[in-house]
């Protein structure tokens, strides 16, 4: 295979040759050429090399999502430096932790970051330098964004970078402990964008909805780069609140993919308003199909979204650490719902047993990945490497089977199956059941420990008004067998989240430690 075919700066470099006029970015009222996009980016790059940063040095992303994240990024990899985004969601110690732990030389940020970066750039002894988006007048220590793009040159070398390069740092939820740095190349992200491209029916005239954070790898490999390669345009939101302004945001800008979590779907699916329905009935819904990923999607929320919108959702599943696609479904009838799809065309799958077995179709235990998207390691963690990538393969630590046909059933992590006196009970099971209920909004089932039954099963639900606790379990005794019902089912006005929508089940445990004791 010949050498420096990975490189994500060529991406850019290409689609801005073939398609100078045509537009790349829409944000608000405000719309950016392919051939501007590739000539602020190759000034901020610029910018940052006047401000030292060199081949291999580290700069930290602490923004929204707007089109200077895109100049960042690109601007970043085009010196062969590495980005290391950043949590819009994370407090100043967490955002320290990140910029130290990666040694970044620069912190580019917003301006409602501006005093935690401050603090940040006092403290990190790595830190040399603080751009932000808009800054005071009053401080001369502060770099300003655009003034820097102003007053410099195109950056014109064509640096040598390397497939196994590194593009990206991106530090995971850090659900125990201390978050993880996945080190991704320019090879893994790459080769995901080209399966993807190659595995859905994406073409070069689709509008993008970028709505999730850009931080995020399924957003900035799915709604950045995946559209920026085919020559798309990206329609860039901060927020999906209020609906009405992202609607108004798909109809104007003629959006034709919009990817989500499940949590929007959730939502849409649920929503009652005029508008919807007007939106829906007229059937001038410009978008072919919805994609979700990052969590769980509900069967019952497929069902009732696509009843409604008229329009395929597919999701897929992925995870940080392989850059992140592993798999989605396709458009066409050989889609089976409450599959997660096959793998994509590079990329092997397998499932195993406690002792290390590969299984056979149709039983459950630890999915294993292999393929060119697997990150290099992580960073400066060589045990948590060690006990990740064994033998060739990425241990994802979740729980899924293969059915016959190839297609990935996710039923959720390792260290969320509850053990009920020595039964396996997967809450997957138990949501899928509990959501086909209309008058449930979300649910989340975790297990905590129980004195006679090792663990037990305890639901957290989002309801109507008028579901109550008789009526939801009856309905669960009639669909799962004594061992898997919950022992508790608690009634919340609404779940915590992560960034992307996903239910922090550790919360949720966290509320009700000791229980049963």
């Amino acid at each position: 295979m010949e050498k420096n075919i990975y490189n994500l700066v060529n991406i850019l470099d290409e689609s801005s040759a073939k398609f100078p006029k045509k537009t790349a970015l829409v944000f608000g009222a405000k719309k950016v050429k392919y051939i501007e996009l590739s000539s602020k980016t190759k000034k901020f790059a610029s910018a940052l090399y006047d401000l030292g940063v060199r081949e291999f040095d580290k700069v930290a992303i602490w923004l929204p999502n707007c089109p200077e994240y895109i100049y960042s990024f690109f601007a970043i990899l085009r010196l062969k430096a590495t980005v290391v985004p950043m949590n819009t969601m994370i407090k100043r110690e967490e955002a320290r932790y990140m910029a130290e732990d990666s040694l970044s030389k620069v912190l580019i940020c917003s301006i409602d970051k501006l005093e935690d970066s401050k603090s940040i750039l006092s403290r990190a002894d790595n830190l040399s330098h603080l751009i932000v988006l808009t800054a005071p007048e009053d401080d001369e220590s502060i770099i300003d964004f655009n003034k820097s793009i102003s007053k410099s040159e195109e950056y014109r070398e064509s640096l040598d970078i390397n497939d196994d390069d590194l593009a990206e740092i991106v530090y995971t939820s850090g659900t125990t402990g201390k978050p993880k740095g996945a080190c991704l190349s320019h090879k893994n992200i790459f080769s995901n964008i080209k399966d993807c491209s190659n595995t859905a029916n994406f073409r070069k005239n689709d509008s993008f909805l970028c709505i999730l954070p850009l931080f995020h790898s399924f957003s900035s490999t799915v709604c950045m780069m995946l559209p920026l390669y085919l020559g798309s345009t990206i329609v860039i939101m901060r927020s999906v609140r209020p609906f009405k302004r992202v609607i108004r945001t798909i109809m104007k800008n003629k959006v034709t993919i919009f990817m989500g979590v499940p949590s929007i779907f959730n939502i849409l699916a649920a929503a009652k308003l005029p508008f919807i329905k007007r939106f829906i009935n007229i059937l001038i819904n410009p978008v072919r199909f919805y994609i979700s990923g990052a969590a769980a999607l509900p069967n019952s929320v497929i069902k009732k979204f696509e009843k409604k919108f008229k329009r395929p959702l597919i999701q897929g599943y992925g995870l940080t650490e392989a850059s992140p696609v592993v798999s989605l479904n396709p458009l066409n009838k050989t889609r089976k719902i409450g599959s997660v799809g096959k793998a994509l065309k590079s990329i092997e799958v397998k499932v195993i047993n406690k002792e290390g077995n590969f299984l056979p179709s149709g039983e459950i235990g630890e999915l294993l990945v292999k393929g060119p998207n697997v990150m290099r390691k992580y960073y400066n963690l060589e045990k948590e490497t060690e006990d990740t990538l064994k033998y060739g393969w990425l241990f994802t630590g979740d729980l899924a089977k293969i059915d016959e046909d190839g297609n990935i059933y996710i039923m959720g992590r390792i260290k969320e199956m509850i053990n009920v006196r020595g039964f396996n009970v997967y809450p997957r099971e138990i949501e899928d059941i509990i959501y086909s209920i209309p008058k449930v909004k979300e649910v989340a089932v975790v297990g905590v420990s129980h004195r006679h039954r090792g663990e037990a099963p305890v639901a957290f639900v989002v309801k109507e008004n008028n579901l109550d606790e008789k009526e939801l379990m009856r309905h669960l005794k009639s669909n799962l067998a004594a061992y898997k019902l919950p022992l508790k089912i608690i009634f919340k006005e609404k779940l915590p989240k992560n960034a992307t929508g996903k239910i922090l089940k550790r919360l949720l445990k966290n509320e009700i430690k000791g229980i049963f004791k």
